[in-house]
């Protein structure tokens, strides 16, 4: 067994809303293939590695983690210099005002979106995305219940769930226009080969199925599932992931823009094949630790 210090963290429960098992399922997953590589990781829940009395000596950690004071912390390791997967500083670009900042600044095809303030008049924005209404998505972190990712047919439904936000304490909330066309979701290991992509409704394979009714069935329209990886790895890279996943629109030419990126989910319909491509990845990043050479850790 190779005896570096490295650590996993699972995500907590809070932070896989509908998906506490696969979750849990595709982190164990990877940390058995690790095992395989010769790597005996202890594991720890957020909670309980937050518990931990003083600063650890590390030399890499992995990590599903998302709470907020948790991500700081790992923030804090990697400016000491400790490798973590995916990058702290990585999971917090996939917060949602974080996220559509990102990939709009790095020219990745996204709809049009406005990040408003929850104590503002969002009527004006709503008017200038025009269609049969609006997405409302809380800004400051990713969904956790149903009503984070919001559709409002109408100006007085924005704002009520926009003043739902703000009686939450939710701050900042993005307001994105609904586009017609395919749900399509993916999987990918940054830098590798490794990319699943399927319709999510077609699979019943969604947190919130209610989305359904308003995205409407999948048609299956062509595209060039090449051009969506590449759109894909650009947008784990310029957000500072390498495992993540994400969802697309494809419209009936074809063209896609890509809604969401997430760091590390959890892989349920390509399990088998996204534990091995993920540990896999993970066992190459480690190997230099062996060689002391720690500086192709940099991952921000």
């Amino acid at each position: 067994m190779k005896q570096q210090q490295i650590i996993g963290i699972r995500r907590d429960s809070l932070f896989s809303p509908n998906h506490i098992g696969n979750d849990r399922i595709i982190f164990d997953k990877v940390i058995t293939e690790l095992a395989a590589y010769g790597y005996n990781i202890p594991v720890y829940s957020e909670s309980e590695f937050m518990a931990m009395e003083g600063r650890l000596s590390l030399q890499a950690i992995v990590t599903m983690g998302r709470d907020k004071k948790l991500v700081a912390t790992l923030q804090s390791y990697e400016q000491d210099g400790v490798p973590v997967f995916n990058s702290a500083f990585g999971i917090q670009n996939c917060y949602r005002v974080n996220m559509v900042k990102g990939l709009i600044a790095a020219g990745i095809p996204h709809p049009k979106s406005f990040i408003v303030s929850t104590e503002d008049d969002v009527t004006p924005f709503y008017r200038k995305l025009s269609g049969i209404g609006v997405w409302v998505k809380r800004g400051d972190f990713h969904a956790l219940h149903r009503e984070d990712v919001s559709f409002a047919a109408s100006e007085d439904e924005c704002r009520h769930i926009i003043n739902e936000y703000a009686m939450r304490g939710i701050e900042t909330a993005v307001l994105c226009e609904h586009l017609l066309g395919d749900l399509v979701k993916f999987y990918g290991v940054r830098g590798t080969d490794f990319f699943h992509w399927f319709y999510p409704y077609d699979a019943r394979h969604h947190k919130f199925s209610e989305y359904e009714a308003i995205n409407g069935q999948s048609r299956h329209y062509p595209f060039d599932a090449a051009e969506l990886h590449a759109a894909a790895e650009r947008s784990a890279a310029c957000l500072g992931v390498h495992i993540y996943g994400g969802d697309a629109i494809v419209d009936a030419e074809g063209r896609f823009q890509i809604i969401d990126l997430n760091d590390w989910p959890s892989f349920a319909p390509c399990r088998e094949a996204g534990a091995k491509a993920i540990s896999t990845f993970l066992a190459a990043a480690l190997d230099p630790l062996n060689k002391n050479d720690l500086n192709v850790w940099k991952t921000h």
